[in-house]
């Protein structure tokens, strides 16, 4: 059984916005940054997109739509997480360093 944990997630249906508490010691900018940059997503493409950590600390981009949403852009989806993993790389390698450390535990071998 795989240990998946949601980061975060934004809904253009239900205009919401939701930040896993348990990442709550990233820095305020970065978690600002997160938040734009989901919402900027499901305000052009539309749909639900969530960042989820895979059992490795890896981040991945999903998304989905309701059935029968022909506003929901599918080629724009794939182009926009292209763009952001591009453009934000930094950012999302520094979110996965951090969930590695802080709940991975990678990196505090004793010396």
């Amino acid at each position: 059984m795989s240990k998946e944990v949601v980061l975060c997630v934004s809904n253009a249906y239900q205009k919401k916005y939701y930040l896993n508490e348990n990442v709550n010691g990233l820095p305020q900018t970065i978690r600002d940054e997160l938040k734009i940059m989901c919402v900027l997503y499901t305000e052009d493409v539309g749909g639900i997109l969530e960042l989820v950590f895979d059992e490795d600390g890896n981040l991945d981009f999903r998304t989905s739509c309701k059935e029968n949403d022909f506003f929901y852009d599918e080629i724009g989806s794939v182009l926009k997480i292209k763009q952001y993993r591009n453009e934000r790389r930094e950012l999302l390698e520094s979110i996965e360093t951090y969930y590695r450390i802080v709940f991975l535990g990678e990196g505090l071998e004793e010396e």
